[in-house]
């Protein structure tokens, strides 16, 4: 760095120290989405040590679990509260129900010392096209009493209500940001709900992800989903692009244009990259992407006319075993971290390139270090598919897929493989390793050939059980834009 060069006399240490500080500066506004869609989850307490270690100062959340968000409080984290979609019909009917969400999901955490709550994210993605309109008739309604019931709390200066979209809420005809516009079918209610957010001086947020139009069309050109650089530029009237990211952000500031209210602020309620499930999903091209997006963050300079500074929430902290699989097997393999906490690669959230592991999460208790593998004494196996088919279905194999981490294992250990994920899903009940006869408990570990065969934690700090939650995606994803 041309700092070091300036001063060549100064003391090692203080040139070390210098170093240090470079290394753990971290770009503002930048945070991260933590779901808990799976068997165990790490306990509130640790996530939030998680993200003081790792210099993160945001977290959104997909619903208001009160014994959660108190973990937050006093921290001087940054918080965004979610309403999953399967209460937006009461809160739209009813406000005295958006009322009481507000006194006894929002209010009771503010105080001195208190959960410091930004933003509610009102609904997720509720306009999807594949939920085929069911939250139409209630997604401004229930967004405009949120709001309004912030608002008589006295609180409607520090906390906005917003609506986290998928970028199939607008298009482009002509595949070129300046043509964007809000989807026919609901252009009319986008408009009123950028004129409520303009009002309010609320944000407008958006979920966008280069990866998905990468796996919905073969013939999205690859290297446009990242951004050094490589891509053959888009040029639409002079304005030059050469990633996803900046066209699709652009064509929602175009769609914005071309209502009443340009001026909305903009922010990115989900971005990142699966490492596992599909061809394109792997840690080298999570660890390609993740650079240069944390890279482009660090310049602070928006996009070729948004220019503002943007808000991003990573997609996602840690991985989730019990998503749906329905958009692809990817799905449960969004995290920056694994299941555990443990980092899969080394990255730098400021975008310097001092590129280290970020930092695991502390004092993870594990389950008895034991898995259920296939029986090697089983002659007949013709009872295998059948069991392997229910462990896979009620557990999670979205690693033994064609380009996934573990399909390369020999049959004998895919069938193991089933069999454990299963048995840790179930907190490694003994009845859930049986599968007719066809499976055993071990103590030696069968991770194999670089897939690993995990042990379950235990969740919440010792409350283990399953958490089966509300879909993030939901059905399949739409094409995000361009090619």
């Amino acid at each position: 760095m041309q700092i070091f060069s300036m001063y060549p006399t100064w003391p090692a240490v203080v040139l070390a120290a210098l170093q240090l500080m470079a290394a753990t500066y971290v770009v503002e506004g930048i945070g991260v989405n933590w779901g808990t869609q799976a068997s165990q989850n790490l306990h509130p307490a640790t996530i939030v040590q998680m993200l003081k270690d790792n210099k993160i100062d945001k977290i959104k959340l997909f619903d208001s679990d009160p014994w959660t968000v108190k973990h937050f409080a006093g921290t001087g984290i940054e918080v965004m509260l979610g309403i999953p979609n399967n209460q937006l019909k009461d809160l739209a009917q009813d406000y005295d129900k958006a009322t009481d969400w507000v006194k006894q999901n929002l209010t009771k955490h503010i105080y001195d010392g208190g959960v410091n709550i930004r933003y509610v994210a009102v609904g997720n993605e509720p306009l999807l096209k594949s939920y085929n309109g069911s939250n139409l008739a209630s997604i401004f309604p229930a967004l405009r009493n949120i709001q309004k019931a912030i608002n008589e709390e006295g609180l409607g200066d520090k906390v906005k209500a917003t609506s986290p979209q998928n970028a199939d809420v607008y298009d482009s005809s002509s595949n070129k940001p300046s043509d964007g516009q809000f989807r026919s079918d609901i252009r009319d209610l986008m408009y009123q709900i950028v004129q409520f957010l303009q009002i309010n001086d609320a944000p407008f947020t958006v979920n966008i992800y280069p990866f998905l139009s990468l796996y919905l069309n073969p013939n999205f050109p690859v290297e446009f989903a990242f951004f050094d650089g490589g891509a053959k530029p888009v040029n639409d009237n002079g304005t030059i692009y050469s990633n996803m990211l900046d066209a699709n952000i652009d064509t929602l500031v175009w769609a914005l244009r071309k209502t009443s209210y340009p001026d909305v602020k903009i922010i990115i309620g989900e971005i990142g990259w699966p490492t596992d499930g599909d061809v394109n999903a792997n840690v080298q091209m999570a660890k390609k992407f993740y650079d240069g997006f944390f890279k482009k963050m660090a310049t602070k300079q928006g996009t070729p006319i948004y220019p503002k500074e943007i808000e991003y929430y990573l997609f996602s902290l840690t991985d989730e075993n019990q998503k749906s699989v329905a958009p692809g097997d990817f799905e449960r393999h969004w995290g920056l971290f694994k299941y555990d906490g443990k980092p899969k690669f080394p990255m730098d959230f400021s975008g310097q390139g001092h590129d280290k592991m970020p930092v695991a999460a502390k004092n993870v208790t594990y389950l008895e270090s034991k898995w259920c593998v296939f029986n090697p004494d089983v002659k007949n196996m013709d009872r295998v598919p059948t069991n392997m088919d229910y462990a896979c279905s009620m557990g999670d194999c979205t690693t033994l897929n064609h380009g996934s981490s573990c399909n390369k294992l020999d049959e004998t250990s895919k069938i193991s493989y089933a069999f454990n994920m299963y048995f840790q899903m179930n907190n490694q009940d003994v009845e859930s390793c049986n599968f007719d006869g066809l499976a055993k408990v071990v103590d030696v570990n069968a991770s194999a050939d670089h897939c690993l065969f995990p042990i379950a934690i235990e969740s919440d700090g010792g409350k283990i059980g399953f958490k089966i939650g509300f879909s993030v995606f939901g059905g399949l994803l739409a094409l995000l834009l361009l090619f």
